[in-house]
């Protein structure tokens, strides 16, 4: 995150170049564009400093004229040296960057915790690219550091960070549909984090250290609007007062609705290898462990996924009976997330409805109008296509759940191969260990519910309807819920317990089966 300032400052604070000749008067018009962003105090106060050196511009950011800057001041110590970035502008209108982001550093402050510090320091840190202003988006950059470290301390918690050698590139190109398409990529060895948890007051004690050779960060995204929402953060500074705010909100208004759909997709995944947790109850670990997240824009039809995988799982085994061991998972697959997710007319009424003279500017009514015309339109909970696996069982899982009337109606597709090994597994773990021998007839009893399918695995295709019924494999397992007469009048004493008149009715149905 640290080596990734730069990069991210100048793409918030650039302007289009205006000419190629770096002088004074070129220094004094880039430190006007870029007031636009920053304010004119930030200029005026010496937190951003434009300046010649050696043919290029010298824009130094310093932190503490920013912490001097504030009106509470809760800092007590900050050793914190300037960012600075070379910028050179070249014959195509774009930038040439490059910067040398090696730091040490420290802050202490007051936080709830009572003092708290951090300290870190970047060894060789050094970055280039492109900077496309007509984009507001690198077209190329990368960046490298030799090493990183990271400390910091409060009053139950002291955690200690570091890496090793890392890299990073990026790179955008003009999106077909608007905006900016980018990829990023960053990789860094030898990745540890130490964590102490000592808490006087409750004496616990529990320190962890995570290890990894390596930690991998891949992202992307399509359709990226950075123009328009650079031209909301110029907006923000140049109104910041809360009557010159109110007075120009029409403009805001055209602002927010020119800045949408935000992003058409963005993706990321974070990936350790040869993971490890070091605990005083054991060693965890994984070949292989990794997130993803990914995300539509403001959209009719949004979706969101989550993914988390692991494989090679390894947990202590003192922490779970001796006869689960076989049974404990070695690999995981889990995919879930929405879909339906209509944000794009939620915004846009939003936008057209707010009033910033009034309070609140939306009405509880509006909010509440919001919520049952974003419901109505169906949004789904989706569990993706996931499986759970060890030697001899593999379990799949997939299906969606929906809120008709706000009561949840969904369905759930389950296969197991390897069922019978499971069995064997519990019937032989009886035979010394009598607790289990309660967990066999619960599993035989699902045998009998499941479906053989042709390549021999077991399914169970399981519907709950809004009405309160659900079945497995069409067997009805738990019948609809009584209907409950809304026409009674309560003042007879009846206890009406919830429940609407359309309770028992079939609402919609399960919707189409998936299949694994």
């Amino acid at each position: 995150m640290n080596r990734a300032l730069p990069f991210v400052f100048l793409l918030a604070l650039s302007a289009p170049a205006f000419g190629q000749t770096v002088d004074s008067h070129g220094a004094k018009q880039l430190s006007d564009d870029l007031s636009r962003y920053v304010g004119k105090q930030a200029i005026d106060k010496g937190i951003l400093k434009v300046s010649l050196e050696g043919g290029a511009y010298k824009i130094l950011f310093d932190f503490k004229a920013l912490a001097a800057s504030f009106p509470d001041q809760k800092l007590l110590k900050l050793d914190f040296a300037p960012y600075a970035l070379m910028v050179k502008p070249r014959s195509d209108g774009a930038w040439d960057v490059s910067m040398d982001f090696s730091q040490s550093a420290s802050v202490e402050f007051n936080g709830p915790e009572g003092l708290q510090s951090t300290q870190f320091s970047i060894k060789d840190g050094k970055g280039s690219g492109v900077y496309d202003p007509n984009l507001a988006a690198f077209t190329s950059g990368t960046s490298s550091m030799a090493g990183m470290t990271m400390a910091s301390k409060d009053a139950k918690q002291h955690m200690e960070a570091s890496t090793g050698a890392g890299t990073a590139t990026i790179a955008a190109t003009k999106s077909a549909t608007g905006g900016v398409d980018f990829t990023t990529s960053q990789k860094v060895s030898s990745f540890v984090e130490a964590i102490n948890f000592d808490d006087p007051e409750s004496g616990l004690k529990f320190p962890v250290t995570v290890r990894s050779p390596e930690l991998s960060v891949e992202a992307s995204g399509k359709g990226v609007r950075t123009k328009p929402l650079l031209d909301l953060l110029a907006f923000g500074v140049a109104n910041e007062d809360e009557a010159t705010l109110k007075a120009n909100q029409a403009q805001l208004k055209s602002l927010l609705l020119a800045a949408l759909p935000l992003w058409e997709r963005v993706e990321g995944t974070y990936g350790f290898k040869d993971f490890a947790v070091e605990s005083p109850v054991g060693n965890f670990g994984a070949t292989q462990l990794s997130t993803a997240f990914g995300a539509d824009g403001v959209a009719q039809n949004g979706k969101i996924t989550y993914g988390i995988k692991a494989s090679g799982l390894t947990v202590p085994q003192q922490l779970v009976p001796s006869w689960s061991v076989a049974l404990l998972p070695t690999d995981i697959d889990l995919n879930f997330g929405g879909a339906n997710i209509d944000l794009d007319s939620m915004a846009k009424k939003a936008i057209e409805a707010f009033d910033l003279n009034q309070d609140p500017p939306l009405s509880a009514e509006f909010g509440e109008q919001l919520k049952v015309d974003f419901m109505a339109k169906t949004p789904k909970v989706v569990l993706g296509h996931s499986t759970v696996k060890n030697k001899d069982t593999e379990i799949a899982l997939e299906g969606e759940m929906t809120f008709p009337g706000e009561k949840p109606e969904g369905n759930v597709s389950v296969d197991v191969a390897g069922f019978d090994k499971l069995v064997e597994g519990l019937q032989e773990a009886a035979k010394s260990e009598p607790e289990v021998a309660q967990y066999v007839p619960v599993a035989l009893m699902a045998k009998g519910f499941g479906k053989t399918l042709p390549d021999g695995r077991l399914e169970w295709v399981v519907n709950a309807k809004a009405d309160g019924s659900v079945t497995v494999n069409g067997v009805m397992l738990k019948p609809a819920d009584p209907a409950v007469d809304d026409s009674v009048d309560d003042s007879d004493g009846g206890d009406d317990d919830g429940g609407d008149a359309s309770g028992g009715s079939d609402n919609g149905g399960a919707g189409a089966k998936l299949n694994p």
